[in-house]
């Protein structure tokens, strides 16, 4: 594992007035942090908030044959061209009726946050219409939008086609759901009623009879759904199966008190048409099982992860397994965590073929069925394989009474599914944020194929994480590469889609939707060493610049990457020494005697190691800096809470990652010794006051502001105040506040408060009496 830099500022403290933060080291950070600023600088995303200023976002679609973005939001739905600065939007109000509206208060619920119409389903209905759902303040409506065929811009709602939408769409924006569209019939898992109590699997606006899940057969127990999605389990297509992954709190499954929060996977048929006399209009192929996701521990014990947050579906090439990408979190009260584990959908069939689970009651543990199982397989799908001569089983209606009340009676799988190499890909404890969603993207790198997880949090960022399982070890490495801050203000994501094609993030919150790229090389510098030690596999050394990583059937190497080692010795040969012996010149840096003074040193990367080094005038070689309770070493510089003559000299941060190491900044301090002080303030009559009628009989010239601004410190403030007071500040209400301002001790991060201001004021003086430009003030 690479060597962490420190990560969070674990202990803060006042020190005269300074606030001081000191890191502790995390074994996981983002090694490079890019804020909301950074990003639309940048051209890195771009940010749509709607006409309002907000969308209070529900639903997002990605079409990308018709190149556009779909988002259903309060009383609205938006068309999005998937170009660069979102051009052109669509806009259509669909607001609840009146009556609705009304009703819905009048039943105690929220008027701004529950009863309007949240747009909660979007899905591809036929070439030129979605199908639209919404919450109607609580009566669920939908209707068919058309949105044109490729190459057209449209989106208009089919007033004709809105209808009941109950079953289709939950009565509450909040409550969980899941759907999707197959064959022109709605799947999906909600809970039903209006007081959200009634869970089912729903199947509509087909040909077909509806059909739902059986609410005497308790199948599913407080389910929150988390996704839904067609998966084929073979080239036969009457074997497609639509899968649910969900979370759902049981009773305690060895029987003793209390319930506990259970992840799961569910299927049923696409082909399922019901019972003939048993399950009427009732799913006749529902089954579930449990997903797994936990850490071993030492003496077989296990921490779980039990909350199912999100699941990313990531397809393969042809001949390969899906893979589900599933995020997890910790129901437990001592401490909080998030877990990433991958499934081989291969594993999640062989589970379905398993043994039942069976218990003789509610106070017994569940066991393998040991009896004997009727044929057709409980849950298994009418298809050639049940269609023989003499079992004309083509459709679940002829099932034999005795499949149907044993699929009734045993939906739950007695084993569990277990993730790749028995254990999470990714493990996140004691985090500031919440992780809620999840995406995956397949890259292909010079030296091999990695994943690359991005993960929505509730603050509004997207972390992007690489994970590297080498050889034979069961235990992977995770590297956390960035994190980026989508959204200015701290706000949940809910909804990310992923564009292969575009290289593109779409992130939804409630504010909004972002477009982010997956990937800006040129960030991480422009040395060979910069971009090899970033570890990205997006990105790669062309010989001039860090650039996007393209494969290339040619057998020559035109790209310089290391994505497991990040080892740029062996990468950036010549470069490497060549960049680290020049290195950056060294800044003057002044400093007074007895006075505290900051070195500032920002390394792009937290994941490097960080060490100071001092050389004083005539030593041969650096030393390495100690630091106490004088000098102290902070995640941003060096900071000395009394500065001494003796600390005079050349000052080196250098980084170490990797084992590579990098010279950040050089600083030349020199420290003005404290009987310097008066030559730098002349003091000269003061004709319009008079000695000894209040005040100072003399008056100071005016020094450069900049000579004032070096030395300002805790000790000589009252000193500096009094030269601006009596120059620039001479019944002046605005001086005068903030005189006392910074008598109060108003202090920013890490600088003087009082001296920033003084910066202003005096630039701004500068401009008005001496008739200079703002570029010749700065100059000066």
């Amino acid at each position: 594992m690479p060597t962490m830099a420190p990560s969070t500022w674990a202990l803060c403290c006042l020190l005269g007035g300074l606030l001081l933060c000191v890191s502790s080291p995390s074994p996981s950070v983002p090694r490079l942090r890019l804020s909301y600023r950074d990003l639309l600088s940048a051209n890195r995303s771009a940010i749509f908030l709607g006409p309002r200023g907000s969308l209070d976002l529900q639903a997002m679609y990605l079409d990308e044959y018709r190149d556009r973005l779909f988002l259903g939001g309060r009383d609205a739905l938006y068309s999005l061209r998937l170009d660069q600065a979102w051009p052109d939007p669509r806009e259509v109000l669909w607001p609840p009726q009146p009556r609705q509206r009304e009703e819905c208060i009048r039943k105690g619920r929220d008027p701004l946050t529950e009863c309007a119409n949240f747009v909660r389903v979007l899905q591809p209905h036929n070439r030129t219409h979605l199908l639209s759902c919404g919450t109607g303040a609580f009566q669920p409506i939908c209707a068919l939008i058309t949105v044109g065929h490729r190459g057209e811009h449209m989106l208009h709602l089919e007033l004709s086609s809105v209808e009941n939408g109950r079953g289709r769409c939950p009565h509450e924006p909040s409550r969980p759901f899941a759907s999707t569209f197959v064959g022109g019939e709605l799947y999906t898992g909600l809970t039903a009623d209006f007081l959200g109590r009634e869970a089912m699997i729903f199947r509509s606006g087909g040909p077909r009879p509806t059909l739902r899940s059986d609410s005497d057969q308790n199948l599913l127990h407080e389910p929150q759904f988390v996704m839904a999605a067609q998966i084929p389990d073979n080239s036969d297509q009457d074997n497609d199966k639509v899968y649910f992954f969900f979370s759902e709190t049981v009773p305690s499954p060895d029987g003793s008190p209390g319930h506990v929060t259970i992840s799961r996977v569910g299927r049923v048929c696409v082909n399922d048409a019901g019972g003939q006399r048993v399950l009427v209009n009732k799913w006749s192929t529902f089954l579930k099982a449990r997903l797994v996701c936990s850490v071993p521990g030492p003496g077989g014990a296990e921490t779980h992860f039990d909350q199912l947050e999100d699941v990313f579906l990531l397809w393969p090439k042809a001949g390969k397994n899906l893979e589900v990408y599933a995020l997890f979190s910790t129901v437990s009260a001592v401490f909080q965590g998030f877990a990433v584990c991958v499934y081989d959908m291969a594993d999640i069939w062989e589970v379905f073929k398993g043994p039942f689970a069976h218990r003789d009651g509610p106070q017994h543990q569940w066991g393998p069925f040991g009896g004997k199982v009727p044929f057709p397989r409980p849950g298994v799908c009418p298809s050639k394989m049940t269609t023989q001569p003499g079992r004309p089983f083509g459709s679940t209606k002829d099932y034999p009474d005795e499949v149907l009340q044993f699929t009734r009676a045993h939906p739950l799988m007695f084993q569990s599914v277990r993730p790749q190499h028995g254990r999470p890909v990714l493990v996140k404890t004691h985090l500031a944020q919440q992780l809620r969603q999840i995406v995956v993207d397949r890259v292909e790198a010079g030296d091999g194929t990695y994943d690359i997880i991005f993960l929505g949090t509730d603050s509004g960022s997207v972390l992007k994480v690489l994970v590297l399982q080498e050889g034979g070890s069961t235990e992977p490495e995770e590297v956390v590469l960035e994190e980026l801050q989508v959204f200015k203000v701290p706000t949940p994501i809910t909804e990310m889609e992923i564009s292969v094609k575009r290289q593109t993030l779409y992130v939804g919150s409630q504010l909004g939707v972002a477009r982010l790229q997956l990937h800006q090389c040129e960030t991480y510098g422009s040395a060979c060493a910069e971009c090899c030690l970033a570890r990205d596999p997006y990105c790669a050394w062309d010989g001039t610049s860090c650039t996007h990583y393209r494969p290339s059937s040619s057998k020559r190497r035109f790209r310089r990457q290391d994505i497991l080692h990040g080892n740029p010795a062996l990468q950036c040969l010549g470069q490497s020494q060549e960049e680290e012996a020049a290195g950056p010149v060294a800044v003057t840096v002044y400093g007074t005697e007895h006075n505290s003074t900051f070195l500032e040193c920002l390394p792009k990367s937290s994941q490097a190691a960080v060490h100071w080094f001092l050389q004083r005038p005539g030593d041969e070689r650096p030393d390495q800096v100690k630091t106490d309770e004088r000098v102290l070493r902070t995640e941003q510089g060096l900071l000395f809470r009394r500065l001494s003559r003796l600390d005079a000299g050349t000052y080196t941060c250098t980084t170490l990652e990797h084992g590579f190491s990098q010279t950040v900044v050089r600083l030349a301090l020199e420290v003005i010794v404290a009987s310097q002080l008066d030559s730098l303030f002349p003091w000269e009559p003061r004709p319009e006051v008079p000695p000894g009628r209040g005040g100072l009989a003399q008056t100071p010239t005016k020094a450069w502001y900049k000579d004032i601004l070096q030395l300002i410190g805790f000790a000589n403030l009252p000193r500096v105040d009094e030269y601006c007071e009596r120059v620039w500040c001479r019944g002046s209400r605005e001086c005068s506040a903030f005189l006392r301002s910074r008598a109060r001790g108003k202090q920013a991060k890490g600088k003087s408060w009082a001296g920033l201001e003084l910066g202003k004021k005096v630039k701004s003086r500068l401009q008005a009496e001496h008739n200079r430009t703002p570029r010749e003030v700065e100059a000066t």
